[in-house]
């Protein structure tokens, strides 16, 4: 009675069949060990990142010029005693090394602090103002990510012709404008008014108030047609150059002339080959703009008066609020480091040859 043995074997080999190994030491274990490893190593790094958010969100922001207490209370008759218990209130009156290993014990558990100037837990004040910016940011990164994509992908594929010359000169000459300068005239010209042209969208702010149901939203539209314009016409022009640049690096490769020569159409070879190829820098891009949604645009949400996370950390560093400033800054770095964090773990998935 024969037996079949449960090893795959190779044909053609020159001594006869060869087991090919899918064991623990085999391509497929090898691999899964090398995407760990891979991962390990991007957590530790992410974790070292986050550390020293910490360390430098607690220092940076003690050299700014100011005292708290007295910030707090200026115009108000406060004698020496009472700016003393405020200090001891605060914790201020510690040394700096104790401070920073009582910021860092909270701020790893999840308490950001109290702050200074509106008497509330920091964690409560950032959450009530995140909706706000995740609104603005999160319609402004979408929008802009796809066009960038877009206009990028056809640049690059044309490239020397008129609309390839016109859409990089145009990006160029946004990528290099001030957002708030842009926000500014963009007020300027279609809230003032300038000229034939009559004052359109509000000046700032979110809402007009008073409105219920769809009136709501549509005047929440209204209010964000500016700053969404203004982060869209920056955001959208470094988008498309790096997407140009990197589709542009591919087009002679080797591969796309080989699929060329197979019949594929031009318009298949873009979509199917170039264009993914071409992804990875440009994924990291938008991962990173992913993570400016919690940070939002501090200039623009100034400049509109957007009631989102960017102006309550203008209003934080003019007393200075140290928790409240501390917060924000934790905040913006982190949603940063858990993008590139996520962007990183994505790459093996997008080309295989990352991580191995």
């Amino acid at each position: 009675m024969s037996t079949t043995s449960s090893t795959p074997l190779v044909e053609g080999a020159p001594d006869g069949p060869v087991p090919v190994k899918t064991g623990p030491s085999g391509p497929r274990a090898r691999s899964a060990r090398a995407y760990l490893t891979y991962v390990a190593g991007k957590l530790g790094g992410a974790a070292v990142s986050l550390f020293a958010v910490l360390v430098t969100s607690f220092f940076l922001f003690r050299i700014i010029p100011g005292d708290p207490v007295r910030t707090m209370t200026h115009g108000r008759q406060v004698s020496a005693e009472q700016l003393a218990s405020l200090r001891r209130q605060f914790g201020l009156d510690l040394p700096v090394w104790q401070q920073f290993t009582e910021y860092c014990a909270k701020a790893l558990s999840g308490d950001l602090g109290t702050s200074y100037q509106f008497h509330a837990p920091v964690g409560e004040l950032i959450a009530e103002k995140l909706p706000a910016t995740l609104l603005l940011t999160g319609v402004a990164v979408v929008i802009y990510s796809v066009l960038g994509l877009w206009l990028g992908t056809r640049s690059a594929w044309r490239h020397g012709r008129l609309g390839d010359k016109v859409s990089t000169g145009v990006a160029l000459t946004l990528w290099s404008v001030p957002s708030f300068w842009l926000g500014l005239l963009l007020i300027i010209t279609f809230s003032v008014g300038i000229g034939p042209i009559p004052g359109m969208f509000p000046t700032g702010g979110m809402e007009t108030g008073g409105e219920t149901g769809f009136g709501y939203v549509a005047d929440v539209a209204h209010h964000m047609v500016l700053p969404v314009v203004t982060l869209v016409a920056v955001g959208y022009a470094q988008t498309l150059l790096v997407m140009r640049a990197s589709l542009l690096d591919e087009m002679g490769s080797d591969y796309l002339t080989t699929a060329r020569a197979k019949g594929l159409r031009d318009d298949l070879v873009r979509r199917h080959h170039a264009v993914p190829n071409a992804l990875l820098p440009t994924v990291t891009m938008v991962f990173i703009n992913l993570g400016h949604v919690a940070a939002g645009s501090i200039l623009v949400e100034t400049v509109f008066s957007w009631p989102g996370l960017g102006g309550l950390f203008y209003q934080a560093l003019s007393v200075p609020d140290l928790p409240l400033v501390q917060g924000l800054f934790v905040v913006f770095a982190g949603a940063m480091i858990l993008m590139n964090l996520l962007a990183d773990l994505l790459y093996p998935l997008l080309d295989p040859r990352v991580g191995r």
